[in-house]
């Protein structure tokens, strides 16, 4: 039974600070203390352990998701010409990466009253030029990634790899289909049917930024499927390459006796993890079970006063999927973009601070301004216009979670 709240009682929820330890910043300072803050030995350490958690052969890690994403695309022989299939309900960063690589942005709208795409919309718009799509793992809910390669099988036929010796081309040309990748900015440590994320895409993208469940500050990683016929080693030093300015030695390598000598292999990009980066994250890991359960045993109430109040929700659990719980989203029904407005700012005048988990892209000025029309994704602007995202994090204290229920179980029934 939902309680009603007291007038006097103020709490100041934030939505989704960072949970650092003294572990943590005892590592960051020795770090600092080491002298070595750049790429070396601690990024080279997380890479290793991400590796191991993943259940990958290989882990980079680099500065953001986004370069993350960035990079598995151009490695693939991404570029002008090519056409790349997003959802339209996602983050910018999903499609702006496409974009920088000078590919063609394709958007597909939602599932009904989901947050997938629809995988039958995703089938009509492969042509003889889609090289990929990217699926988002939306609140750390990990996508159908097994009809999305069925999908990808059923078009076989359309797709022609890229021709030449090049990395991207011999990728293109092992796989002879069109390549699968995750946008798993949110679901490190989700699993679905006995697989984690990482593991299920051919190529995948982590984001460890402040307010993800796992955090390096900013940061991010890569991981991908083993391709018979590529050398790991190859892909791994392809992304050394392309995030430090193509120099074909890293400042580590350099310090060796004699080793100052190096080349510029292309002129690339800057987009590296530090190692100040990196000890925050082998440390983090360190509670990253620990952080995953706390995630749970939040959404195991949310779900319960959702239940009571006929609220829908992002189901975060299955019996064959096991989400990161990255986000908790909200669904009330019969309202509009402006009644939902009004929910987050009660809830935010009672120090609750929520979130929309999202905008649709075709809704952004910048998307608006290729030709996307959101009146062509209805199922995206209708998950949206009634979507509050909650706190979800493990600063949270029972107190704050009981405060959060009660006040959006009072202010949500005033629309019901």
């Amino acid at each position: 039974m939902i309680k009603k709240c007291s007038e006097k009682e103020i709490r100041n929820i934030p939505f989704s600070p960072p949970d650092i330890s003294d572990s943590e910043i005892e590592e960051v300072i020795q770090t600092l203390k080491s002298g070595w803050i750049t790429t070396g030995p601690k990024t080279k350490e997380l890479e290793k352990i991400l590796a191991n958690f993943c259940n990958t052969s290989k882990t980079v890690c680099l500065n953001s998701a986004t370069a993350c994403e960035e990079l598995n695309l151009k490695i693939c022989g991404i570029g002008p010409g090519d056409e790349v299939i997003v959802p339209a309900y996602t983050y910018t960063a999903t499609a702006s990466a496409v974009i920088h690589c000078g590919a063609r942005i394709i958007f597909v709208d939602n599932k009904k009253d989901s947050t997938e795409m629809d995988y039958s919309k995703l089938e009509e718009v492969i042509t003889k030029n889609t090289k990929a799509i990217v699926a988002v793992d939306i609140g750390g809910v990990i996508a159908d990634y097994d009809k999305i390669y069925s999908i990808v099988e059923k078009k076989k036929h359309l797709f022609k790899a890229k021709e030449g010796n090049s990395l991207g081309a011999r990728i293109q040309q092992k796989l002879n289909r069109i390549l699968v990748f995750a946008d798993a900015a949110h679901s490190l440590g989700a699993i679905k049917e006995g697989k984690k994320s990482g593991s299920i895409a051919d190529f995948t993208s982590f984001s460890f930024h402040a307010v993800k469940n796992f955090t390096t500050a900013e940061g991010g990683a890569s991981t991908w499927k083993d391709i018979e016929g590529i050398d790991n080693e190859e892909l791994y030093n392809q992304y050394q390459l392309y995030s430090l300015h193509g120099q074909s030695k890293d400042a580590l390598t350099k310090t060796q006796i004699g080793a100052w000598e190096y080349d510029i292999i292309g002129a690339w990009y800057k987009c590296n993890m530090t190692d100040i980066m990196a000890s925050l994250g082998i440390r983090q890991f360190d509670r990253y079970s620990e952080l995953l359960e706390k995630r749970n045993n939040i959404i195991s109430k949310y779900d319960n006063m959702c239940d009571e109040l006929g609220v829908t929700y992002l189901k975060h659990y299955t019996c064959n999927s096991q989400s990161s719980g990255h986000l908790y989203l909200t669904r009330i029904p019969n309202i509009n973009e402006k009644q939902r407005n009004e929910i987050i700012i009660k809830l935010a005048e009672k120090g609750i601070s929520t979130n929309v988990h999202y905008k649709p892209l075709p809704m952004m000025s910048a998307y608006k301004n290729m030709g996307w029309d959101i009146k062509n994704f209805p199922n995206a602007f209708d998950y949206y216009k009634n979507l509050v995202s909650l706190p979800l994090h493990t600063k949270l204290s029972d107190k704050d979670i009981e405060y959060v229920i009660l006040n959006f179980s009072e202010i949500v029934k005033e629309y019901l």
